[in-house]
């Protein structure tokens, strides 16, 4: 037996389903946005960083200026720096002036005290010689005879003559006073008497 192949009716026909449609339509649109989206965001980042920086630039700008306030501030610093640098430089001057005056003093003392030690010794040689010179006369007198030294003796000022005659041995000053006149005589030994009138006893 022949079979029949029932043609197909226009409602039998396959028609493609709303929801393959909707969903193609959907990804075309998607894909429309993506590109649209990821230009726009090329386009916003390369604007981005110039206007970053223009605004940077320009901040940088308004910061490097100085304010007038901020000139004075810096100009007032400088001057008591260069003031604060005068006044050390003339301490360092002082200083050193006072240094070197320091050493001229010093110098100077040094050579005061060398002549007050030679002007001591040169004063004690000097009273050495003088005491020498006293103990040698004075021995020449007293070896001499009392007569001829009482003739010399009333010659000299009675002080003079009172300083010989109180170094002598007692021998030799009673035989000098004896041969002086009695006014020589009075007058020396008034002065050997009065050389302890104010010498304390006790």
């Amino acid at each position: 037996m022949k079979q029949t192949t029932k043609p197909l009716t226009r409602t039998g026909r396959r028609r493609p389903g709303k929801g393959s449609l909707f969903l193609i339509a959907s990804f075309l649109i998607g894909s429309a946005v993506l590109r649209v989206g990821v230009g726009a965001g090329q386009a916003m980042a390369r604007e981005e960083p110039f206007q970053l920086s223009m605004s940077q630039g320009g901040a940088s700008e308004q910061s490097c200026a100085p304010t007038e306030d901020y000139r004075r501030l810096m100009d007032a610093f400088d001057a008591r720096e260069d003031r604060i640098k005068l006044q050390e430089s003339e301490i360092r001057n002082r200083l050193q002036a006072l240094s070197v005056a320091d050493i001229e003093v010093s110098r100077k003392l040094a050579a005061l005290e060398g002549a007050e030690t030679r002007l001591r010794e040169t004063i004690a040689l000097a009273e050495t010689a003088a005491e020498d010179d006293l103990s040698r006369l004075t021995t020449v007198y007293e070896t001499m005879k009392p007569k001829e030294a009482a003739i010399l003796f009333e010659e000299m000022a009675p002080e003079f003559a009172a300083g010989f005659v109180g170094r002598m041995t007692p021998q030799a000053a009673a035989g000098v006073l004896a041969g002086m006149t009695p006014k020589g005589a009075y007058a020396i030994s008034v002065i050997l008497a009065g050389r302890n009138v104010g010498v304390p006893t006790e």
